[in-house]
């Protein structure tokens, strides 16, 4: 994907000045080597390279691919390079920080130069030039930043008056002085996730010789600019880095640029100690700790609680690999012993953040655990938890389902992916971090034949069981519920507030020069704007070709039925995708449907149950998956389509059987079975488990989704779908008492499963696959089409439609959060209107050249931007972690007329071009091929056309969308803020305040 110098956000805090480094000011700099020393594949070990000599290297036949392991000569720098036939090129540096306390300081160093115990700088691009101008880039960036006191008080934190901007009197205490910050700001957020909170408390106990690496606000404010830049200059060095690329690009096309920024460098001695779990040999070690309330979920079932044990060398990858498998055994699907024990029985709706086996440090982890427990239940968890784990030790594992999971990582390697390259280099680090080979862990074929020759032994994995869990040798982790936890974390954060101004002689006389630092960073921040970027080495709008690299479909009609093909090679996949229209689908079961496409992979059948059901998915395909559907028509933003997708993948072999699967779980799932009822209930307790978190992860889109609902059919949709409406009624019936019962749910949804794949007219499919399966395909799919009854329809409603003018204009909605997340929408144009264009690239010039600095850089919320959703037809601002959310709106407000009235250059429209393109020239997987036609209806012609359209946009077609869209129509835009309730957003200003809570309601209408 095509990268501009402009998108990376942040360049100009950290980079060495244009005058100041030479590396940057040299026309005549190269980037290529001028002849290459040899191939890549003509390597010998202990061959020498720049200053680099070679280890080791390894062919890797099953991924394609040939690794070399190299060491700097002169400091010691560790470099992997792989060579594949991918042209999704790959770098990252990277550098190992162990976090000496809880102020963030590798976090806030990571800000301010371009979090666990390493920190890495990756990126990913196809195109040469590109690669070569980011290469350089984040290699000064990150080994010569400037590292400015204003950068650090920026990004990290600082004490200001609240509203950033404003005219303040020294005198002045209108205006309160506060602590701000970006990562302040984001980890304040961060601590509002129950989910997060419990971890990093988890990992606080586990690991107490890795501090926390993101930041604790409440010792953030512990960390000086000194101990920033001391901090880089033990860890920010070569000798303390691991270099990766990966990429078709020969390794001689790197390594001579990658030497010259390392051989001014000497070798140095930095911290990197590889840092071990909490000695667990006397155990067990049991710890409790408080955590915040969830008013989403019953009063009764507040607990969070774990057991964890520590497993074995990581450095051993053969018996990594198999604890792996029995970690998957033991927790993945419904089917599963620990989950049966402990989910289905009702002990908590979901596991704990740490379950799972964590292998990313030198010792591996094994944890779990269940959130939604009642206090008096937190003992028996353990005690259930041991009992399932003797029960599986005696019986022994299923012969079957290690199959299955062999099988699954069999069709893992021939599954393609754009990404495979980050994929790669994401799965490496953690454990090259920490002593594991990483060429052991490429060696896939080596490890499975281990595994499998290991397993052919009567008890391997059984044994394996006994060694690490069969013991009390573990540490049970409870966070319990503390119903004044926010309002403590607010007096603590105020009373460390009160201590800084004593320190500086009272409040008063810290208000003048704390004012005066404020204007200082303003002023900073508003040159930093319109700095001069012409220096960066970039790609240009006319590297971008003209013509889209299309990808030849075909159309043909199998049973009456729409198929679309995309032949390509896949390595012997069949990728499968349907859409069944659902014309009229009344609105009390739209909101249903979520729930529906749960329980099809929940409930089983009359005659399978779904562990079976799940033993044949593994066994047979690659994985199956059965959701929602909607899209706008390209044409008109308030057409939209709805319906059920149905997906997956198998080998061609299997495709039958994979079809044989879809339609005995969408045909057959049994919704009158005697366990039904408790197990949709199972279902609606773990999503209102973990709804309060989800927002607090993605706070924007939830309000985003509100916002829209008000102004198109598809962003009503959306809203009902997968927004706070939808929470709310997952909420509503997940509290409905027992003796109450679920029985018009489970009506309701055996009327869905009637009518899901009944519409002949409206049922179409696209199958992606090698040319020599197609006629296997297409016999495969006449079979499984001649099976489907599609002869039910979809009955009337006699409830009224929700209508989007109930949604109101300005919206509040109180939760338990330390920050805000805000959202301003308007609708525009369709994709096919002319406008769209002009649009996309305005949402680029107003996210970099204006909010990036007034939202993020000056208030101090960890995002913000705007955003255009060019098939969806709507224009939109956000917010995320925001501590003061009325600035921003005012800032979004009066957005439009700031860029109407701005004098674009060339170089502006030039940069925002870049960034429209690095995402609509992003690579694709094999699986996604002419998908953009089948799911929406843009075809290529269309999609050539906005191409055009946007490489033409001019500054004068910027300024009118802006005044079209953002000044002449902001009347029409819908706001919607989420966060603390702090009198902020009173009703006399227009605003309606509409909380989440476990009220009874109508489930079909939005929150109330």
């Amino acid at each position: 994907m095509l990268r501009g110098a402009r998108d990376n956000g942040r360049l100009r805090r950290y980079l060495s000045s244009c005058t100041a480094s030479p590396l940057l000011r040299s026309p005549t700099r190269r980037h290529l080597a001028t002849a290459s020393p040899a191939s890549d594949r003509t390597l010998a070990v202990g061959q020498q390279l720049h200053g680099f000599t070679l280890q080791r290297q390894k062919h890797v036949p099953e991924l394609q691919l040939t690794a070399y392991d190299l060491r700097h000569d002169r400091t010691g720098a560790e470099y992997l390079h792989i060579d594949r036939d991918d042209k999704n090129n790959v770098f990252s540096i990277s550098f190992k920080t162990n976090p000496p306390d809880d102020t963030g300081v590798p976090h806030i160093l990571e800000h301010t130069t371009l979090c666990g115990n390493h920190t890495s700088y990756p990126f990913a691009t196809t195109n040469r030039k590109d690669f070569n101008n980011l290469l350089s880039v984040y290699l000064d960036a990150t080994l010569n930043p400037l590292l400015k006191e204003n950068d650090f008080a920026q990004e990290g934190w600082r004490i200001g008056p609240a509203n950033p901007g404003q005219q303040h009197e020294a005198t002045s205490a209108e205006d309160p002085l506060v602590f701000k910050g970006v990562v302040y700001n984001e980890m304040k957020g961060q601590m509002s996730d129950a989910s997060y909170l419990y971890y990093i408390k988890f990992q606080d106990h586990i690991f107490p010789a890795i501090n926390n690496s993101g930041g604790d606000p409440r010792k953030m404010t512990d960390l000086t600019y000194a101990g920033l830049k001391d901090f880089h200059a033990k860890n920010y060095h070569p000798s303390n880095a691991k270099l990766f690329t990966y990429g078709d690009m020969p390794l001689a096309d790197h390594i001579t640029e990658i030497s010259q920024r390392l051989e001014r460098f000497s070798r140095s001695r930095a911290d990197k100690e590889i840092k071990i779990p909490v000695d667990l040999s006397a155990g067990p070690l049991e710890y409790t700790v408080k955590g915040p309330i969830d008013p989403l979920v019953d009063k009764d079932m507040q607990y969070k609680t774990s057991t964890s044990w520590l497993m074995g060398d990581t450095s051993d990858t053969a018996e990594n690999f198999a604890l792996r498998i029995m970690s998957s055994l033991l927790l993945d699907g419904y089917g599963s012993p620990l989950y049966r024990d402990l989910i289905e029985s009702g002990l908590g709706p979901d596991w704990s953040p740490n379950t799972g086996y964590d292998a990313g440090g030198r010792v591996g982890i094994f944890s779990v655990g269940l959130i939604g427990v009642k206090g008096q239940d937190v003992q028996r968890v353990k005690e259930v938890i041991m009992t399932s784990l003797q029960k599986v030790h005696l019986e022994g594992f299923d012969q079957g389902k290690v199959d299955g999971l062999l099988h699954q990582a069999e069709l893992g390697l021939k599954h393609n992916t754009a990404n495979f390259g980050m994929g790669i280099m994401q799965r490496l680090q953690p454990g090259w971090f920490n002593g594991v080979d990483p060429l052991d862990m490429l060696a896939w074929n080596d490890t499975v034949s281990t595994f499998k020759a290991n397993y052919a032994r009567q008890g391997y994995l059984e044994g394996l069981l006994e060694k690490y869990l069969l013991n009390d040798k573990c540490l049970i982790f409870t966070m319990e519920p503390d119903t004044d936890y926010g309002a403590k974390l607010v007096e603590e954060e105020n009373a460390r507030l009160s201590s800084i101004f004593r320190s500086m002689g009272g409040e008063s006389e810290a208000r003048a020069p704390l004012i005066r630092k404020e204007s200082e960073l303003l002023e900073a921040q508003s040159r930093a704007s319109t700095e001069d970027l012409s220096c960066l080495p970039s790609v240009h709008v006319s590297d971008i070709p003209r013509q889209m690299q299309r990808k030849t479909v075909r159309d043909s009609q199998v049973e009456d039925v729409s198929v679309q093909w995309r032949e390509a090679s896949t390595n012997g996949l069949t990728y499968f995708r349907a859409i069944n229209v659902l014309q009229g689908l009344p609105g009390e079961l739209r909101m249903l449907m979520p729930l529906f496409t749960d329980s099809l992979m929940r409930l089983g059948t009359k005659n399978r149950t779904m562990e079976q059901l799940e033993d044949l998915i593994k066994l047979k395909t690659g994985g199956i998956a059965i959701s929602y559907h909607s899209t706008t028509s390209p044409h008109d933003i308030q057409k939209s389509t709805e319906g059920l997708s149905l997906s997956g993948y198998a080998l061609d072999g299997n495709i039958s059987a994979m079809y044989e699967l879809l339609s005995t779980i969408i045909q057959e799932t049994d919704f009158d079975g005697p366990e039904a009822e408790s197990r949709v209930r199972e279902l609606l307790q773990s999503a209102a488990n973990g709804a309060l978190d989800a927002i607090a992860g993605a706070g924007h889109s939830y309000a985003r989704r509100y916002t829209e609902a008000a102004l198109t059919s598809q962003g009503l949709l959306n809203e009902q779908i997968g927004g706070l409406t939808q929470v709310q009624q997952t909420g509503l019936l997940a509290s409905r008492p027992s003796s109450e019962g679920l029985g018009d749910v489970l009506s309701k949804l055996k009327t869905i499963q009637r009518f899901a794949l009944s519409n002949s007219t409206g049922f179409r499919t696209a199958i992606t696959c090698g040319p020599e399966a197609v006629s296997h395909n297409a016999s495969a799919l006449r079979n499984f089409l001649s099976n489907l009854d599609r002869s039910s329809t979809i009955p009337s409603s006699g409830e009224s439609e929700v209508s989007a003018t109930i949604y109101n204009a300005k919206t509040f909605f109180p939760l338990p959060y330390q920050v805000y997340y805000s959202a301003l929408s308007v609708p525009t144009v369709p994709y096919t209107h002319p406008d769209s264009a002009a649009l996309q690239v305005l949402s680029q010039l107003l996210t970099h050249k204006h909010l990036h600095h007034e939202i993020r850089e000056k208030g101090g919320a960890y995002g913000g931007g705007a955003y255009s959703r060019g098939l969806s037809g709507l224009f939109g601002f956000y917010s995320y972690r925001d501590p003061n959310p009325l600035n921003t709106l005012k800032i979004v407000q009066d957005a439009g007329r700031w860029a109407r009235d701005k004098q674009w250059t060339k170089q502006d429209l030039e940069e925002a071009k870049l960034s429209v393109f690095q995402g609509v020239d992003a690579p694709e997987s094999i699986s996604e091929e002419g998908m953009t036609r089948f799911v929406s209806g843009v075809d290529e012609d269309m999609e050539q056309r906005k191409r055009e359209q946007l490489l033409d946009i001019k500054a004068q077609d910027v300024a009118d969308v802006a005044q079209t869209y953002l000044v002449a129509e902001m009347a029409k835009a819908r706001v919607a803020v989420l966060g603390a309730e702090k009198g902020l957003f009173p009703s006399a200003d227009g605003w309606s305040s509409r909380g989440l809570h476990l009220a009874q309601d109508v489930a079909s209408e939005p929150v109330d």
